[in-house]
């Protein structure tokens, strides 16, 4: 790793692949991981109704939302609203989906690491409308 400015035009924006996300999402990459750091940051932009799968991550997950109105859910709680400001902390292995809300947009920067064997993300089944849905929980 070396000390340096990576400048927004040498990352364009990516369209995340729709084996992983239901729904149009944008990608930019903010930090891949460079030894020593296993760290890997993303600004991830949900169009409304846009999600994540079901996924893991080895060594956990924390969101920080900085626009819009989206959805966070970890297997067996309810729905949650994210608004502009709140950080989601999710613990390794746990399993989660994350988008924007029904009718708004949700960007939010993403900040996970990969384990000392390189095991990063486990992507798993779409989140169903159902699911979707679900009346989420109203921040207090």
């Amino acid at each position: 790793m070396r000390s340096r400015i990576v400048r927004a035009a040498a990352r364009p924006t990516k369209q995340a692949p729709a084996t992983n996300f239901t729904g149009t999402v944008f990608q930019d990459e903010v930090f891949a991981p460079e030894a020593p750091s296993r760290l890997r940051a993303s600004k991830v932009t949900f169009t409304p109704g846009a999600r994540t799968n079901w996924h893991t991550h080895a060594v956990g997950q924390v969101l920080h939302v900085l626009a819009g109105v989206g959805r966070y859910q970890l297997e067996g709680e309810p729905v949650q609203v994210l608004l502009p400001g709140d950080t989601v902390v999710i613990p390794p292995k746990a399993r989660h989906w994350h988008g924007g809300g029904p009718d708004s947009m949700m960007t939010h920067l993403a900040l996970s690491e990969t384990s000392e064997t390189g095991e990063a993300t486990t992507w798993l089944e779409p989140v169903s409308d159902a699911d979707y849905r679900k009346a989420p929980t109203r921040p207090d």
